[in-house]
């Protein structure tokens, strides 16, 4: 597909850009309307396919639950193995889009590697994430970056006080998720592994306080948020954060999300998650 096709895409689900204006666009690009309407289901996410782990898996529990954040209660999705024992805990987090399927059945795949997996739903003070996509960014709009931050960290406390958690604590997210991901390891002294998938870079002042390992995975063709990677790395090594990073070349933002037929890259994505699932292996201790 046409990479300024997939530049607007992302133009459309990072920035204030409105449907109509994001059609418009895409039509000139394709070469009609009729063209654009062929390739939009290619650029939106179809979550029809996304259970690569199914619901009713029957090495796994799963089941939707909540826990407290001060005046919020955060909806989440959890996904543990059946087997009795304990076992690291991970947080998933999703996209600029809010929970859906593909962000669950990432939880399921942590859970099948042996981790307790909660995916929150950054939109539960709105009653949750909406179905349609459109509605749930402009949500996110609305979200305060500083509560969120409270709600997303909450959730290893309440990981940390099931029996069935070694204390162990570890995340992982994508996109939105991902800066989200960097956050967290500064705020979170006690994280262990921290895994973002082309997020957002944290402020180089605040690395100092980042106390977990990170691992950071980014997609070549992604300029927009690759252009925060030198200063970001070079912060890193300059305060000793233990780090990782791998640049995927020639695949575009959302490499990993399956549910994306136009931006996925099945290579990358399963290189990426086995090299999450080693890292998790090896810091979450």
């Amino acid at each position: 597909m046409d990479q300024q096709i997939i530049n607007l895409y992302d133009e459309y689900t990072h920035k204030p850009l409105p449907r109509e204006v994001f059609l418009k666009r895409l039509a000139v690009l394709a070469g009609s309307t009729a063209a654009a309407m062929t390739i939009l289901p290619m650029l939106e996410n179809n979550y029809a396919v996304a259970a690569t782990v199914p619901e009713q898996d029957i090495e796994l529990h799963t089941e939707d639950i909540t826990y407290p954040a001060g005046d919020v209660t955060m909806k989440a999705y959890l996904a543990k193995p059946k087997k009795d024992g304990k076992y690291g805990a991970v947080i998933i987090i999703h996209e600029n889009r809010g929970l859906n399927d593909h962000i669950r059945d990432v939880a399921r795949r942590a859970a099948k590697a042996g981790y307790i997996a909660i995916a929150p739903d950054a939109l539960s003070a709105a009653g949750g994430t909406p179905t349609d996509q459109d509605q749930a960014r402009q949500l996110f709009s609305q979200i305060d970056a500083k509560q969120n931050l409270i709600n997303f960290s909450k959730g290893f406390d309440y990981l940390k006080s099931r029996k069935d958690c070694n204390g162990f604590t570890g995340c992982v997210g994508f996109c939105w998720g991902g800066a989200l991901v960097n956050q967290l390891a500064v705020n979170v002294p006690d994280l262990k592994a921290a895994v973002a998938f082309y997020g957002r870079q944290a402020d180089v002042a605040d690395v100092p306080k980042i106390k977990a390992a990170l691992q950071l995975h980014y997609a070549g063709l992604d300029e927009r948020i690759n252009a925060g990677i030198p200063a970001y790395e070079e912060a890193l090594k300059k305060n000793n954060v233990k780090y990782e990073l791998y640049l995927y070349e020639g695949v575009n933002h959302a490499f990993h999300n399956d549910t994306s037929g136009a931006r996925y890259n099945e290579a990358a994505a399963k290189l990426a998650w086995k090299r999450t699932l080693d890292f998790w292996a090896a810091n979450m201790k």
